[in-house]
């Protein structure tokens, strides 16, 4: 799928490539493959040539909603004096966002406890371990015995894993030659699991887990010139010697080329569908996960016609 912003000149171009279709006896070209859609100015197809681009960022940064696992907890974040801490830690139990304290039942209370009571150890200061108390309660304090949060937990298994940008290529190619106006475009992304998965990762806490997985739904390329061409996969490789040489790409193409002549920057942003499901029964997704390559440069000439 493409949006455009401008598609004039089309008719032009149209008429300016039957020309050169029709006088190819004047304008040297060796196409791969006979009638295809070889430039007739190029030399040869081998034009049509990858041209890779550095990949951009990887891994899973805080934008994504990954959270990082605090010590062992889990069961969602707390806020405390400004620090985001886990709810539940295996070690102090469960947090009461009143008081700033951790909860759990004591395992050597000093005494029995009075009918409808329970000794408690209390650790106070945001969980810091040398401030423990015994403190006997009628009543659990609040947050204590909630159960694991299945997206807290989808979040920490998706920061289990790498997710990478492709290294980006285009066709034509620039260290070997310029492209011409209104001539196809061909646009492939570097594969691999952590470019384009399917990856998965799982994350347990308390009897629950939550599995994830995480792969490309879509390729949204920036042709530089305001116009995107929005891909399913990741494209074909150009070949020189290849079935489709000098034609359309099959299935990742920038198919009617640049409208006007110019040197652009082509990048490619793959849109991550990442979901999870948990033993629970609960589901859900992990939204706006993007990895973005780096600059590609296509450089495209004038279409010139020659007439006798």
């Amino acid at each position: 799928m493409t949006r455009r912003t401008g598609t004039a000149r089309r008719a032009l171009l149209g008429g300016a490539l039957a020309v050169l279709l029709a006088t190819a006896g004047a304008v040297p070209a060796t196409a791969a493959d006979p009638g295809a859609e070889c430039p007739p100015a190029q030399p040869n197809c081998n034009v049509w040539d990858d041209d890779p681009g550095t990949p951009g960022g990887g891994g899973n940064g805080g934008d994504n909603g990954s959270g990082g696992n605090n010590g062992g907890g889990g069961g969602g974040v707390c806020q405390w004096e400004g620090r985001t801490i886990p709810c539940y830690d295996d070690l102090l139990g469960w947090f009461n966002s009143g008081d700033g304290c951790y909860y759990k039942l004591a395992e050597s209370p000093p005494t029995e406890p009075p009918e409808g009571q329970q000794w408690y150890l209390k650790t106070c200061s945001g969980g810091a371990l040398g401030d423990q108390t015994l403190e006997l309660r009628d009543a659990p304090p609040p947050g204590f015995g909630a159960p694991p949060d299945p997206e807290e937990l989808a979040r920490r298994a998706f920061a289990s894993i790498t997710l990478l940008a492709p290294r980006a290529s285009v066709a034509p190619r620039k260290d070997i030659g310029p492209g011409l106006v209104g001539l196809p475009v061909w646009m492939w992304a570097e594969t691999g699991a952590s470019q384009f998965g399917p990856l998965s990762a799982a994350a347990s806490d308390r009897g629950l887990t939550v599995t994830i997985r995480a792969e490309v739904a879509r390729v949204v390329w920036d042709m530089g010139n305001g116009d995107e061409v929005v891909c399913t996969g990741p494209g074909t490789r150009y070949r020189a010697d290849g079935p489709h040489a000098g034609r359309r790409s099959p299935d990742c193409g920038y198919h009617n080329g640049y409208p006007t002549a110019g040197t652009y920057q082509v990048q490619a942003t793959t849109h991550w569908s990442v979901t999870w499901t948990s033993t629970g029964g609960d589901s859900g997704s992990i939204d706006g996960v993007t990895r973005t390559t780096g600059p590609v440069t296509i450089q495209i000439n004038e279409l010139q016609v020659v007439a006798r």
